[in-house]
């Protein structure tokens, strides 16, 4: 089973850009672009079971240098 979710994050101004290369770098990450509107980068991340998603999430994606906030909002299948 894989575990998916949707990041968006908002950055320091003027670093949407190099967050999201810096992101797009990371296992796991499978989408990464930067966009306007309230958020800068939004992000399609994947694992293998939701606890490694939210090890991804805290250890990987939000110590990237320029994010200020991230949500992230996982995948449902009903």
């Amino acid at each position: 089973m894989v575990v998916q979710a949707y990041i968006l994050i908002q950055t320091d101004v003027g670093k949407a850009a190099e967050v999201c290369a810096s992101i797009a770098d990371i296992k796991g990450v499978t989408l990464a672009e930067d966009v306007t509107g309230p958020y800068d980068v939004i992000v399609r991340a994947e694992a293998s079971n939701v606890d490694e998603l939210g090890k991804l999430v805290v250890a990987r994606v939000q110590s990237v240098e320029g994010i200020t906030r991230t949500l992230t909002c996982p995948v449902v299948h009903i």
